[in-house]
Parts: C-alpha cells; structure tokens; sequence
C-alpha cells in the first residue's frame, strides 16, 4: 500500500519556457528521499512531458492538435523522467517510470494489472514516477488532467494520503492573483462548502488543470476515505508538512460514504459527448432499482457520440432533469435508430449488439 500519493503539475515542474524547475524539483526529492528512508512507501505522479518537449522542440506554445501534443509528449517524457530517476538516484532512491490511460484503470483486467505492478513496485522499495501516456492517448480515452489520474492512483492503491502540490499555497475562496479580498480555505468537509465560489481552470500556458481539477481530485479522495491537501510545491516546509499528513494549505477530509474508483472517474472527469432523454419508466428504474438503461426507455437522443463515450442521461418529463451519466455501448447514430425498440426488435437490427444502452456498471446518478 503507498502511503503518500504526490502529484506535481506542470507550472510546478517547468517554467514558462519549459525548461525544468530544477530548484524546486530536488528540494520535492529531498522530502521524498527522507519519507523513503522512514520505510513510507511514495508514488510521484508528474505532468510536465508536453511542456518539456515543447522547450527541447523550441515551440512557441502550447500544440492545440493531438498529434503535436503526443509528438510533444514524446519528446519529453523521456526527458523528464530522467530528471526524476538522476535526483532521486543521487539521494539513494530506486525509482521506475509507468506510464498509464484511461483503459488502464477503466477496464477491471487491465485496473487489476495496474495495482498488482505499482504493489510489486512498492514492495521492491522502488517510487513508482507516473505519467498519462500522452503519446498513445485520445480526447476520448484520457484522464483530462494528471490530478485525476493521481486521485485515481490513490484510490486504486488506498493510499494514505494524497498530495496535491501547486505553486499556491492552497485553495482560496477567489483567485488570489486577481482578488485582494480572496481568502484561505484551510479546510473541506463536503463539496457543498464551496458552491458559489470562484475556482478557476488553468491561467498556465503549459498546463491543462488547474485550481477546478484539484478540487476534483480532492473530492474524490475524499469519496474513497482518503485525506487529500493541496499545498505549495515551492515551499519544502509545506511539502514536508503535507507529506507528513500535518494541516498545511487546504485539506479535504475523508467522507464516511464511498464510491467506486471508476463511479468517481466517470462523475467528475470523464467529459460527457451526448446526452439521453429516457421515459418515466427508465428514469425510476435507474434511480430506484439501479438497473441498466435500454434502448427501449430512450426517447430522445443529442449529441454526435460513439461507443465507449460518456453521456448525460435526463428525464424527459420536467424539463429533461438529469439522472446520471454513463458509458454508451452504442453510437448515437444507432440510438436514434433503436431508441423505443424492445430487446428482440433491437437483435433482429443489430445481432451482435449489446443488450443494454448504458450498463448499470458504468453509470452513476447525479
């Protein structure tokens, strides 16, 4: 079990230009050198590949297109995690690069491989250095920011804690840049305590989370029972502090309910394609009996998904309220063309076709 799941971002990692923050990265590598050296088993998540390609490649900015930020990413990736292995080697630690997708951690073979290779890892006294591969994947098969994919690793391993480490000292009730007034947030004990204020996305040019992302993350620990701070990366006291699971920046505290890695993924990060309109039928069956949704309770269908995307399923009664979102088996090309049709009219069209619009295993109500 890794004890400390410590995720850097990208504005952390490198500057502007792209050129590695040498300066905080070895001070980040001492506190992790010593908690090691206390028998704590450590997991480093990194982002940083991008924006250090983006510098050996001399871009201008960050690529927009898919191919040049996997191109980019696969400049730097090996790069950076050199920089990881050389700064950790120098203080005595082994470490090992893993490289992980969504379909790593979605599928239940592939999530079950992934933590039994970071458990021999951990077990191997080895700090597993983590990335997304980002040279492999697409809009549709990615975590969308590395602090999902630390919740995740956290969750997947019941860490301890997370560590969310940034270039702030926390979370603030507005963006301490722009808002005088903004104040600390020291701590989170539901979700509902930060309705109303203003967390922003991202204002690094490098990056692709920011503020919005980590509060994600942090609930989403805290969904699993996993305590989750965000603290600033620059600052080894707070560093030390958070790894040390002292109050430092903002904590969010564990929830007493808990929710499956996957649930939680699909709820927060995954980036709905469509959405579904179901009848009164399929809309009491979902939220009463937790069952699949099929093609026979949908009604209307919107959006321009495929198999495998995300979709927003409403009522169709009230002003289409939602219910919840899953992950469609079919196109929505086909839906439109199967939406009403009971099961056996549905295998006479589609033979080979899944029985279940949204399987029950991959939903989650609002």
């Amino acid at each position: 079990m890794a004890s400390v799941v410590l995720k850097l971002g990208s504005s952390l990692v490198a500057d502007p230009t792209g050129e590695l923050r040498l300066e905080v990265l070895a001070p980040i590598c001492d506190e992790v050198a010593a908690r090691h050296a206390t028998g704590e088993r450590v997991v480093i998540v990194t982002s940083g590949a991008i924006a250090r390609g983006m510098r050996i490649l001399e871009l201008p900015g960050r690529p927009v297109s898919m191919d040049e930020l996997q191109a980019a990413s696969a400049v730097g990736q090996g790069r950076l995690y050199r920089t990881y292995d050389d700064l950790l080697a120098e203080r005595g630690v082994p470490s090992a690069q893993v490289l992980l997708t969504f379909f790593d951690m979605s599928a239940r073979t592939h999530y079950v491989n992934v933590r039994h290779t970071l458990r021999k890892l951990l077990e191997w006294n080895l700090v597993p250095v983590i990335n997304e591969n980002d040279t492999t994947t697409t809009d549709e098969i990615s975590f969308g920011d590395n602090d999902y994919l630390a919740a995740q690793v956290a969750i997947l391993l019941g860490a301890g804690r997370l560590v969310l480490l940034t270039d702030i000292d926390g979370l603030y009730t507005a963006d301490p840049s722009r808002d005088r007034a903004a104040e600390p947030i020291p701590d989170v004990r539901s979700i509902e305590q930060l309705e109303g204020l203003d967390i922003g996305l991202s204002a690094s040019p490098l990056g692709s989370g920011g503020m919005r992302s980590k509060v994600v993350a942090g609930e989403m620990a805290a969904a699993a029972g996993i305590p989750a701070s965000i603290a600033n990366g620059t600052e080894r006291d707070a560093v030390r502090a958070a790894m040390a699971g002292e109050r430092v920046g903002t904590t969010f505290h564990p929830q007493t309910g808990r929710v499956s890695s996957f649930k939680l993924w699909l709820r927060y990060a995954k980036p709905s394609r469509g959405s579904l309109e179901v009848d009164e039928g399929a809309e009491r069956a979902l939220r009463e009996r937790g069952t699949s949704l099929l093609p026979v309770g949908i009604v209307d269908v919107a959006g321009d998904f495929r198999a495998g995307d995300a979709v927003e399923v409403r009522a169709a009664r009230g002003g289409a309220r939602p219910i919840g979102k899953g992950i469609v088996n079919y196109s929505a090309t086909e839906l439109r063309e199967i939406r009403g049709l009971k099961s056996d009219a549905v295998r006479e069209r589609m033979p080979r076709a899944a029985a279940e619009a949204v399987h029950r295993n991959y939903f989650v109500l609002e």
